[in-house]
């Protein structure tokens, strides 16, 4: 038996974080957790990146999340360090993806005073902002709370948790006995469930699957892949969650997400069965819950989700089967009983994969000096197999979401939440945990203002990714909706910019202004060459609005 010393409680920690496998961790320091930072000293197994600004860093700890499956780790402040993190917290919370935030406090006798940036953080951050948000009061239970944590934020739908550290409580020093290494609490379909979905899904005409949601590993995305295939079942992908099946593959019909091919959302009204695996079926999703209607819409409905409390809280589901994804894959290929006979749906996929094919086909409808038609294309051909893609929000984000094929082994990280500022630190968060992949950030001058200064710290990290800035001069999205609804009445969407190449090239990245069509792919093969950030600014016109549409014609 191991035999116990005194530890810090900082010591503790960083010694519980080593148990339950973590090797990466973001923050920016602060005085309230500076025994954690001691301990992280003589800590090298783990990578503490140190980033910028705190916002930037909680979107690199959910974008580890996301590409790793592991919960995401960040380390913040109190106060103010805690409000700049929410951001990513509830990104996390809205994109289903485990994360651990750990946020300084004062100390234990000046708790209830209002003291020097205190905030009670099991209040700021309850449910639904997290999954579960507590305080460490003492240092003998750090190891109790930690394995929670972990439990908590890996267990049903994956998600947030928020831990609070009083600075008095991670100096105390105490003899404790470390955890085991936490094990995620999944569940799996049953033999009786199984057969009801094989006769609902015989007994379809017009079925079609929606994928999304966290937890799509390598495979489980193979092994639904040849689920479809051996059923001829098509396949459509929730918001931004492209990455859960190949796109090439044959049964692969398309995005529902912002910009979806109107073809795409009446074949979804026109089905007799929708099986919805991991996806809350949010609002984007559902197009604002048209294209299926709560609570019990017309489609006959499969929901697998991993979380019970989640099926029949907006849709009453014929079907409700709660497992997570791997297990539900796994149970599919151990199952054969869904197998039918493929030539049942034959017609019914093959129009639906030329309608996707016809939608991404892409043909430049104008003469801009730069189309992004013409530079979508261009990326298309270029991308590597294993490309990491994170978009921004914002109406650029069109292109990556119509005409960009993603599946594994490539990968999409972009926020659900609909957060700005998140490419950036997700991409050089994407390139410090895979340094031998191409990675691609995409997004507006708007966006890039909110977080652009995590470029010092892909600096810092030796971290390479290639940030593509879709520069038009104005919040694209909001001028839309503007345009669309009160025309001619134009305030608080135009920007004034700096010069983004000259700001990259100051940080010490490599900076390419493209203007015209022909300069893009030098560009691009340059900085894919290079071995440090590169940021590509994308000089727009602005009425090259969306995929579909100028400025003039809406």
């Amino acid at each position: 038996m191991r035999k116990l010393i005194n530890r810090s409680g900082g010591r503790i920690l960083v010694d519980a974080l080593r148990t339950h496998g973590v090797d990466t961790a973001f923050g920016v320091a602060g005085e309230s957790y500076l025994d954690v930072l001691n301990a992280f000293y003589d800590t090298p197994e783990v990578n503490l990146v140190t980033c910028r600004q705190e916002g930037g860093a909680s979107f690199m700890a959910e974008s580890y999340g996301k590409l790793t499956g592991k919960p995401g780790i960040c380390f913040v402040t109190r106060g103010p360090g805690a409000c700049n993190a929410a951001i990513g917290v509830h990104t996390a919370m809205q994109g289903s993806t485990p994360m651990i935030l750990f946020v300084g406090q004062v100390a234990r006798d000046q708790l209830g005073r209002e003291a020097f940036q205190e905030i009670d953080y099991s209040q700021m951050f309850v449910p639904p902002i997290t999954k579960w948000a507590a305080q460490i009061e003492s240092a003998e239970r750090i190891p109790e709370m930690l394995a929670r944590a972990f439990q908590v934020a890996t267990s049903g739908r994956p998600g947030p948790v928020v831990l609070a550290l009083p600075e008095d409580m991670l100096r105390d020093e105490v003899k404790v006995s470390d955890t085991e290494k936490y094990v995620p609490i999944v569940d799996f379909p049953g033999e009786r469930i199984m057969r009801k979905f094989s006769d609902l899904l015989m007994s379809a005409e017009k079925p079609m699957a929606i994928l999304g949601g966290s937890g799509w590993t390598e495979e489980a995305c193979k092994g639904f892949e040849a689920f479809a295939k051996s059923c001829n079942l098509p396949v459509a992908t929730a918001f931004r969650r492209q990455d859960a099946i190949n796109n090439r593959h044959d049964c692969y019909i398309g995005e529902l997400g912002t910009g979806s091919n109107p073809k795409l959302l009446e074949r979804v009204k026109e089905s007799d069965l929708i099986i919805a695996v991991g996806t809350r079926l949010s609002e984007i999703t559902t197009q604002g819950y048209t294209i299926l209607k709560p609570p019990v819409p017309t489609q006959k409905l499969v929901h697998i989700f991993p979380s019970a409390e989640e099926l029949g809280r907006v849709y009453q589901p014929d079907l409700a089967i709660v497992s997570d994804i791997p297990s539900f894959c796994r149970t599919l290929e151990a199952n054969k009983s869904y197998e039918v006979e493929g030539k049942k749906w034959q017609g019914w996929l093959s129009k639906a994969r030329q309608d996707y094919l016809d939608w991404t086909e892409i043909k430049s409808r104008d003469k801009f000096e730069l189309d992004i038609d013409g530079v979508t294309a261009d990326l298309r051909v270029k991308l590597p197999e294993d490309v990491i893609i994170t978009t921004d929000a914002g109406n650029f984000s069109g292109w990556a979401q119509r005409y960009i094929r993603y599946g594994r082994p490539g990968r999409l990280l972009a926020p659900t939440s609909g957060a700005m500022g998140y490419a950036v630190p997700s991409a050089v968060a994407a390139s410090i945990v895979c340094p031998d992949r191409t990675v691609i950030g995409m997004m507006g001058d708007g966006g890039f203002m909110m977080t652009g200064q995590e470029l010092a710290t892909a600096m810092h990290m030796k971290s390479k990714p290639i940030i593509m800035l879709f520069n038009n001069g104005m919040y694209g999205t909001i001028r839309m909706h503007q345009e669309k609804n009160y025309p001619n009445r134009v305030v608080a969407t135009d920007l004034t910019n700096p010069d983004f190449t000259a700001l990259a090239q100051s940080y010490g990245a490599n900076g390419f202004k493209v203007t015209k069509n022909d300069d893009f792919i030098p560009a691009l093969e340059e900085a894919m060459s290079a071995d440090k950030a590169s940021v590509i600014e994308l000089v727009m016109d602005p009425e090259q609005i969306t995929t579909r549409a100028k400025i003039s014609e809406l």
